[in-house]
C-alpha cells in the first residue's frame, strides 16, 4: 500500500479517533475508495476506514515528506 497524507476537517463521531486539523497518513485501499472511505492511521496508531469527506487533500514537498518517512521507521 502506498502512503500519503490527509488532513482531518471534520471527525464527528470520531472524537476520540481523529483530530481535526491534524496531518494524518493514509493508506491506499482500492476496496476502500470505492465505498468513499479512506483507511487512516488514526490516534490509536493503527489503520481503520473513515469517510473520505472527513479529510482534505494536501501537498508535501519532498524534503518534509522524506522526514516523515523517517519518523515512521
Amino acid at each position: 500500500m502506498k502512503k500519503h497524507f490527509m488532513i482531518c476537517v471534520n471527525n464527528r463521531g470520531y472524537e476520540s479517533s481523529l483530530e481535526p486539523r491534524k496531518l494524518y497518513e493514509v493508506l491506499t485501499d482500492r476496496a476502500a475508495e470505492k465505498h468513499h472511505q479512506i483507511r487512516v492511521i488514526d490516534e490509536s496508531g493503527e489503520d481503520y476506514l473513515y469517510p473520505k469527506s472527513f479529510f482534505a487533500p494536501v501537498r508535501l514537498p519532498n524534503i518534509t515528506k522524506e522526514k516523515l518517512d523517517l519518523v515512521a521507521a
